[in-house]
């Protein structure tokens, strides 16, 4: 069985304990507005066009079978209604102007591509994370590699927004070493409307994950205005105290600019324009906050 593959990223020092490779999978539960990883919203396959990179060959519009590329003024346009995500263009273009976003890889072939950075993770304490999108929107794949990679003695993590079903949760985490779990918003109504769902799957998976005692760490994606708000920093140290001193840590993940490209790469519109990135006097403040909360917090930088 093939899964879609974003990207294996290697030498990570942002997604769990030590030097990782991150596997980033096709497909998500939500729609957060601000996502930095656009292209691994959608399960399905997809190309994307990075216009500074293009030398208007030509190369890949005469390689589509679908008729999916034409070009207007010289410049390539893909017909997104047409294109079946082959992604024939992209093997064609010799300037990487058009990313296959999905390439289809088997459990196997994921392990092989991990297993290489092995010296890293035995030296660093490293191992393996799987990420996406949603990782456990694939949980097969995730506990088939992990199988794989608990055998090759690495050690194995998964980063997950909590929206999957209580059956998904409790069958990953046999195989899992370590959690990554995600906290957008703590107000139900907001997670709704910034995420597309509401958040009490969410919240009832974290206690579950924690009942478990998986080592886990939450995260919180930091949003200026949507959730760095004294209530909403309260409501979600108030939450951790109630799952127990196990989970009275979080981790921020400041909001950057850097997936903004990716959506113009993708014809998508980005719905909050008006984002900032945080600045570290702001940052602070919510970490100072958190702390006189009693909850231990870090940044991720």
């Amino acid at each position: 069985m093939k899964y879609l593959v974003t990207n294996i990223q290697g030498y990570s020092i942002h997604d769990g304990p030590g030097i990782r490779t991150v596997v980033f999978l096709k497909g998500c539960g939500l729609e957060c507005r601000w996502c930095s990883n656009p292209e691994c919203i959608s399960p399905l396959p997809e190309v994307g066009f990075i216009n500074k990179l293009c030398t208007r060959c030509g190369k890949c519009a005469e390689v589509c079978a679908k008729g999916a590329i034409s070009f207007a003024e010289g410049i390539p346009n893909i017909v997104r209604k047409l294109c079946s995500g082959c992604g024939e263009c992209s093997l064609a273009c010799a300037e990487k102007a058009l990313i296959l976003y999905g390439k289809p890889m088997s459990t196997e072939e994921i392990f092989i591509a991990v297993k290489k950075d092995k010296m890293f993770y035995d030296s660093s304490g490293g191992g393996v994370t799987v990420s996406g999108g949603e990782a456990l929107l694939h949980p097969k794949l995730v506990c088939d590699l992990f199988i794989k990679c608990r055998e090759a003695g690495i050690h194995t993590c998964v980063e997950t927004s909590g929206y999957v079903s209580n059956s998904v949760i409790q069958q990953v985490l046999h195989q899992t070493d370590y959690v990554l779990f995600d906290l957008k918003h703590l107000d139900s109504q907001k997670h709704l409307r910034y995420t597309g769902k509401p958040n009490d799957l969410i919240l009832s998976n974290a206690r579950l994950v924690i009942e478990s005692n998986t080592e886990t760490l939450f995260r919180m994606p930091l949003i200026p205005g949507v959730n760095d708000d004294l209530k909403n920093i309260s409501d979600t140290a108030d939450f951790l105290h109630s799952l127990g001193n196990n989970a009275c840590r979080i981790e921020l993940m400041p909001y950057h600019q850097l997936g903004k490209g990716k959506y113009e790469s993708l014809d998508k519109e980005f719905s909050m324009p008006e984002l900032h990135t945080p600045g570290p006097e702001e940052v602070d403040l919510v970490k100072k906050t958190f702390e006189n909360y009693g909850i231990t917090c870090l940044i991720s930088r």
